[in-house]
């Protein structure tokens, strides 16, 4: 048991002093900074760019959903739309499901680009 003792009374005396020190934070510091600008900020811009793409939205506007759903945008409402996907078929969306947008010119650009090559 005196060994004990005398071990624990040899590492309190060789323990550094407990105080505190500024320089143990840098390392921290800089992990928290390189968590920021490679996860928390890309990750908020590209929210901000969809939330801008869906308040451009209007009707006419070809979309993709994020589940891979193609169709043409028929009705704006204030917090879902109505995708017009095939002849008399027309599904109500959150705008939130929304992938990607090519707006109305674009696509009938597209479209008859393709028609003239046929």
């Amino acid at each position: 048991m005196s060994t004990f003792i005398i071990l624990a009374q040899a590492a309190a005396a060789q323990s550094p002093q407990s105080g505190f020190n500024p320089a143990n934070l840098i390392p921290i510091i800089c992990i928290v900074a390189i968590f920021y600008f490679m996860a928390i900020r890309p990750q908020s811009q590209r929210q901000k760019q969809h939330d801008a793409m869906v308040k451009s939205i209007k009707t006419g506007d070809k979309i993709v959903t994020s589940s891979g759903i193609h169709g043409m945008v028929s009705n704006v409402k204030e917090t879902t739309v109505i995708v017009k996907i095939a002849d008399n078929v027309k599904i109500e969306l959150d705008k939130a499901s929304i992938g990607s947008v090519a707006k109305r010119d674009e696509a009938e650009t597209a479209t008859a680009t393709t028609a003239a090559a046929s």
